[in-house]
């Protein structure tokens, strides 16, 4: 029987703050008709002070999995496509992990730029048709704003921060992804490139990062128009399609433009092109996911319709895949004890949390004392004669510095190490050494 990997629950979540093309006039020469016009924005959601990239893949992932109608034990990988990860260890997918109590999951990060999440969507369709996942959690989230230059104005009226999910789960029913393209070109790495931070350039002390993210728009433009129609094409042809069975293309949502351009070099109306680009910005590897959602929840996605997700990003990467959408569930059960178990499970995640975090500490803490247990018994026999009888000075005293000698009367063999043969540390190992 053949496995397949259909999306089955899908959400998305954006931070409040909303920053707008007039708010962005007053801080940098631009306007509302300037970048309306070249990008198609009107606005964008901007992450507050205390708010990161897993927080916001956080709640998108509750949102997927409340649409599911599963719950985070139940899933086998959760998946986060960033480039603006909280920190560079641990990945922002095992923070995710853990904030939603999935404690039966896999948890990796995927960098890959805008491309990203349609790469992490390709990895765990093939995990779950292998056989190695049931189910995956896939989030592409970014709070990409964190590394803007909010004096360059050809960067900062372009991106906004946000974070979508999907749920992918095995059927034995023709759904899900038909096909992926997966494509780079690193000898284009620096048109799109953060540059400090890393081993290359790492930061120094506590002085901030110099400079954050740097773009060559006109490559990049140029990259874009040519390989997202092309990228389509191949992705099609290998589901065994043409661009006139796609029902909905979902391109990432980078700039109006591109997105016209390669409309036009696929020859499809852009009544069959799903844009949201005006309400959010450039969203990086989030923006195909959240398109995904707002097509769903719009009605722009029916049961049975091909559907074809077009990404372009920093690498430079390029990805595309055809789906036959096909959810498992069309909505989640709205009963009482359906929603009070719903209700729940955060709050239950963040119990399990606090309870894994207690049992290391007393893990800890049981090392710990065995650790200062042998560390007395190593003393007991370095500082005594094995006839416990302290060593006495002429006047029947013991030694004045402290320590007996029997060392020169009861000679002891000692390991490489230094320490007598005699004592076994904890768990076999000197950890005083």
């Amino acid at each position: 029987m053949n496995r397949y990997a259909t999306i089955s629950g899908w959400g998305m979540y954006v931070p409040d703050r909303i920053m707008t093309n007039h708010e962005l006039s007053l801080m940098v020469d631009t306007s509302d008709d300037w970048i309306r016009s070249r990008t198609g924005i009107q606005q964008r959601h901007i992450v507050d002070a205390k708010e990161a990239t897993s927080d916001l893949a956080t709640r998108a992932g509750w949102a997927a999995l409340h649409s599911a109608d599963i719950g985070p034990e139940e899933l086998d990988l959760v998946i986060v496509a960033t480039c603006s990860p909280d920190y560079h260890l641990p990945a922002t997918a095992c923070l995710v992990q853990d904030r939603l109590g999935a404690s039966r999951a896999g948890a990796f990060d995927v960098n890959a730029a805008c491309s990203g999440f349609v790469y992490a969507l390709s990895m765990a369709n093939s995990a779950i048709v292998s056989g190695a996942a049931n189910k995956a959690l896939v989030i592409g989230a970014e709070a990409i704003t964190r590394w803007i230059d909010w004096t360059q104005r050809d960067i900062c009226v372009l991106f906004g921060d946000g974070a979508g999910a999907v749920v992918l789960e095995a059927t034995d029913r023709p759904s899900g992804l038909l096909s992926y393209v997966l494509g780079s070109d690193g000898s284009g790495g620096e048109m799109l490139m953060m540059r400090n931070g890393g081993s290359r350039l790492p930061p120094k002390g506590n002085l901030p990062l110099d400079g954050g993210l740097n773009m060559n728009g006109k490559e990049v433009y140029r990259f874009a128009t040519r390989i997202m129609g092309k990228a389509a094409r191949e992705a099609i042809s290998r589901a065994g399609l043409t661009s006139a069975d796609i029902d909905l293309f979902i391109p990432h949502q980078a700039n109006l433009r591109i997105i016209e351009s390669a409309a036009k070099s696929l020859d499809v109306p852009m009544s069959k092109v799903f844009v949201n680009v005006q309400k959010y910005g450039n969203t990086s590897a989030a923006s195909i996911p959240i398109a995904i959602c707002e097509a769903a929840n719009e009605g722009y996605l029916q049961p049975g319709q091909n559907v074809c997700l077009i990404g372009f990003g920093a690498g430079l990467t390029w990805a595309a895949a055809t789906l036959r959408w096909m959810p498992l569930r069309t909505h989640p059960s709205q009963s009482v004890p359906k929603r009070v178990v719903r209700w729940s499970r955060a709050p239950l995640a963040r119990v399990k949390s606090l309870i894994h975090r207690a049992e290391r500490r007393v893990d800890g803490l049981e090392d710990e004392i065995d650790r200062r247990e042998w560390l007395r018994e190593r003393l007991r026999r370095d500082e005594l004669p094995h006839d416990a009888t302290p060593m006495t000075n002429g006047h029947g005293q013991g030694s004045s510095n402290g320590h007996a000698h029997s060392a020169s009367d009861q000679p002891t063999t000692a390991t490489p190490s230094g320490r007598p043969d005699s004592v076994t540390p904890p768990n076999g190992t000197d950890k005083a050494n």
